[in-house]
Formats: C-alpha cells, structure tokens, sequence
C-alpha cells in the first residue's frame, strides 16, 4: 500500500472516530476542540487530530441582547417587493403534508381557518390592503414587461414613499404602480415605452403619463431622458440581429447626437430605425414590419428616422 493511500485512510479513520467518539487515533485519549485556534486536540498526547476547523458561529460580536438582536440575520431576507417585506408566515395552498401526503378532512379544515386569519392579520388596515394590491401589480407588469428583480425592488420603494408622503388620494392605485414601473425602468437603464406599459396596465396612457409626472415632480425623482441606445439590445435580440450590427446601430445613434437629429424626437423610433439601417448596412435580413411589431411603432416613422439617420451620418462623413 503506497503512503498516500495509507494518510487517506488515516485521515478518514480520524474523522470518522472524531465525529463518533471524539477519541485520540494515537492513545485513544480524550479529544477537545480549540474554537479560539480552530483546532481539535487530545488533551492526553497533544496529538493535533484537525486543524483550521471551519467557525460555524456569526463573524459579528455582540455585547448585551439587544446589539445581538439588531446584528442576527435568520430568516429570509427582507424585500420591499411584498407589502409586509417578506417577514409573514405564508401557508401553502396544497392541503399536503411535508412528504406530499393528502391531509385528513379535519386537518384540512383548520388549514383553511389558519389561511383565513393568516390572510386577516396580513393586511389588518386600508394602507396594508392598499399596499399589498399595488406591489401584486407591480409584480405582475415587470413580470409582462420582462424587467429585473432590482426594477420591482425600486418601483416597489418608490411606491411606499408615494404612500408614506400621501401622494394617492384623487388618483387610482393602478395609476401611481404603473408609473411606478415606468420610472423605475427608466432608472435601471431598462426603459420601456409608454406604449409598452400602457399594453400590461389596466389604466389609460394619457393617465399614466400624467401620474408619472406627478410623482416624478413630487418626490423629486432624478430620472433622466431616455437614452435610444438603451432600447437597441432589446430590438437587436428580439429580431435576431448580429452584434456587429447592434454596435452599427449604437454607432448612428452617437452620429446623430452629434449633429442634433435626436433632439424632440421619440427615442423609441430613433432606436427602431437605427436597428434597421444598421441591419441593412450589415447585410442581415429583416424588414421594416418586423422593426416595427418588435418596437410598437409604425413603419412611417421608421422611414422618417431612417433618412435623418443616414443623413447625419453622410453629414459626418463630408
């Protein structure tokens, strides 16, 4: 047997005999462990059995009760995305057991009785009620709209804080989420359009455009103007397009900054067509049909922003 093989074995008898008896493989001796120096040693021949032990225990120190309390982190995590940030119980709704077995008749009626004041105590006022249905639609649009968990997490902060500053009597719950979603979006440099937005809200653009203005103004959000090279990524993807023609397009756009083309026009449509000359540019096939359904803008505009486009970039180019 080679040497190697021989420590190896060596090594699993110790943990094993350590984790069964804590007892010394050397002279069967008693075995204490040594937090402060992570080490286990037997107190009879001061063989050292394990050494760099792993501390299990919290890397903070705490001095009374109360600094332990603040500074213990068990649980799940708290999230602003649910109206009482993830700290309820919640009761599953399948009458099953922990093994996935069918619960008796009784048990099933007091699980149902537990869900019902569980669901009471979860939202015992109008604020709770109210915050819980805002947050649900915000779920629910970013889920439609295919954003990221830190979009819902600031639309969900940006809501408490319209809540909390009493910015919602006069104007309806789905309105103030919706704009919510639209801002946060903006914020994370995932924008969408208000025609986007307006296709998974149960509330009118017009309304949504003027509630997000409202609470853009009121809580001094610092939301700057949609940059067009922010939507490029999104059409590129979901037409197919190849990288070097979604740098083509980023490219126009930075041409037509310089000359000023961008200046009052739609940076959905200005994106839209950038897309599509740099699709043509590149020798990748697409049509203005596809750009338009992928961008929700009509073909006219596209056509008009294309030639301004291609004219920025000749303008450049002289």
């Amino acid at each position: 047997m080679s040497e190697r093989t021989h420590m190896r074995e060596r090594t699993s008898q110790r943990e094993t005999e350590s984790d069964e008896g804590l007892s010394c493989p050397e002279c069967d001796g008693h075995v204490v462990t040594d937090e402060e120096h992570g080490e286990t040693v037997c107190s009879d021949c001061g063989l050292v059995v394990e050494a760099d032990s792993v501390d299990r225990g919290p890397e903070w120190r705490a001095f009374d009760s109360r600094e332990k309390d603040e500074k213990s982190r068990v649980g799940a995590p708290t999230t602003n995305t649910m109206h009482d940030k993830g700290l309820s119980t919640n009761i599953d709704w399948r009458d099953q057991d922990a093994y996935g077995r069918s619960l008796s008749g009784r048990q099933r009626q007091k699980m149902q009785r537990l869900r019902k004041w569980n669901e009471r105590f979860r939202t015992r006022d109008s604020k709770e009620r109210n915050l819980k249905q805002a947050l649900g639609e915000i779920d629910r649009m970013a889920s439609a709209l295919g954003l990221p968990d830190n979009v819902r997490e600031t639309a969900s902060v940006i809501y408490r804080r319209a809540l909390d500053e009493d910015l919602l009597p006069g104007r309806s719950i789905e309105g103030v989420s919706t704009s919510c979603v639209y801002a946060a979006a903006r914020m994370a440099g995932v924008p969408r359009s208000l025609d986007e937005i307006s296709e998974v809200s149960r509330v009118e653009k017009s309304e949504i455009a003027r509630t997000y203005r409202y609470v853009v103004r009121e809580l001094k959000l610092e939301v700057k103007p949609a940059d067009p090279e922010q939507y490029v990524p999104r059409f590129a993807s979901a037409l197919e397009l190849s990288d070097e023609a979604e740098m083509r397009a980023k490219q126009l756009l930075k041409n037509a900054k310089e000359k000023g083309v961008h200046s009052g026009k739609s940076p959905v449509g200005l994106a839209a067509a950038a897309v599509y000359a740099a699709a043509l540019l590149t020798n990748e096939k697409t049509t203005q049909a596809a750009v338009s359904e992928v961008a929700d803008i009509s073909e006219v505009t596209i056509r008009n922003r294309y030639h301004e486009l291609l004219e920025a970039e000749e303008g450049l180019i002289a």
